[in-house]
């Protein structure tokens, strides 16, 4: 065992003294935070995904907020997706691409107000980067971090829960809506979304110091529905074939590899940052794509730490970029970023341990 020095570096989320009264045994780092990722029993926290209602801390998902005059002009050079058409109340689902058109983040933006935007950010600084190209293209727009913290209310049950907090309205959203409300004095934004194909909101808390009244207040809430802790469940999102930002991609990585292909709009004005370059990357053809894996051997495998390289005939084709066990499945699967010439169907390799295990390709989602 080992220990986590405290450091102004690295933040606690708000919800910190709820997850330890719940039993948390661990945690990771993202966006300089500590994020829950297991309350001792795994199978358990996943078929509660499955079947029920979970509650996580999601704080990390952290808030860029733009605000201004320009904000609206800023939000659409950042994003190569068309938000000319996106109201007050609505999210979007964008990549965030660098000057070379590659994914530097796959954020949900979140349109507050005419002249203010959040993007819930994935695991990289885009702060900083939206300060940036604000200053160098000189616009009248504010950018900042709020306080602002998601809650996350996940599975099939968790509209229940979440209605029995907030209202009956709460099913009326449409995904990625939301609605600024509040409850015993705790200001919130309601959103259909989270990072599950399982369905759920996330209840955007708008005030830290509320963090623990709030997380009780949804526990209490979701009993009737035996609501429980989670977190984002690893081995529901590799079935459920959806992208980490940073886990499934690299430095080289462009949003046509990675399926977000669908949410580039090549139409848009030539000032979004990066969209030359996914032009090119589009009329040319990437060079690799995302597939997934499932390995041949049913004993359930632990691959540690990432990437693995994937042979062909003994030649390198692409990354093994993550691995699970499905209790679904009763199979190991995972995700490779590889070659374009490898198609569904093709057998591929790994070497784990000195020994060489063998897969097939197939096309995501699994389930």
């Amino acid at each position: 065992m080992f220990g986590i020095t405290p450091s102004a570096r690295l933040r606690p989320s708000p919800f910190f003294e709820a997850t330890l009264a719940e039993g948390v045994t661990a945690f990771t780092t993202y966006n300089h935070m500590l994020m829950p990722t297991s309350y001792g029993d795994p199978q358990a926290e996943y078929w509660r995904i499955i079947n029920g209602a979970s509650l996580w801390d999601v704080a990390v998902e952290r808030q860029v907020q733009l605000s201004g005059p320009d904000a609206g002009r800023l939000a659409q050079i950042l994003c190569p997706r068309d938000l000319s058409k996106t109201v007050v109340g609505q999210g979007r689902y964008v990549p965030l691409v660098n000057h070379h058109g590659v994914l530097i983040n796959d954020p949900i933006l979140l349109k507050m107000a005419e002249d203010k935007y959040w993007l819930s950010i994935a695991d990289s600084n885009i702060w900083f980067w939206a300060q940036a190209i604000a200053a160098e293209r000189g616009l009248n727009v504010q950018v900042s971090e709020p306080d602002v913290s998601p809650l996350a209310v996940q599975g099939p049950l968790a509209e229940n829960v979440v209605a029995a907090v907030f209202g009956d309205w709460v099913r009326e959203l449409k995904y990625f809506a939301f609605r600024q409300t509040s409850i015993n004095g705790i200001p919130v934004v309601v959103a259909r979304s989270g990072w599950s194909k399982q369905g759920g909101f996330e209840v955007y808390l708008m005030d830290g110091s509320k963090a623990t009244a709030l997380w009780n207040l949804m526990k209490e809430a979701g009993k009737p529905w035996d609501i429980g802790p989670g977190n984002p469940n690893f081995c529901e999102r590799v079935e459920s074939g959806l992208l980490s930002y940073g886990g499934d991609t690299d430095a080289q990585t462009n949003p046509y590899e990675v399926r977000l292909g669908k949410y580039v709009d090549l139409h848009v004005a030539d000032d979004v940052v990066g969209i030359a370059a996914l032009r090119r990357i589009h009329a040319d053809g990437p060079r690799r794509h995302q597939l997934g894996v499932v390995w041949d051997s049913t004993e359930q495998a632990s691959f540690g730490f990432f990437w693995y390289d994937i042979f062909q005939k003994g030649q390198k084709v692409g990354d093994l970029t993550n691995c699970a066990w499905s209790y679904r499945l009763k199979k190991n699967i995972g995700f490779a970023l590889i070659s374009r010439d490898c198609k569904p169907g093709d057998s591929v390799e790994v070497l784990k341990d000195g020994k060489t295990l063998t897969g097939t390709l197939q096309e995501l989602p699994f389930i």
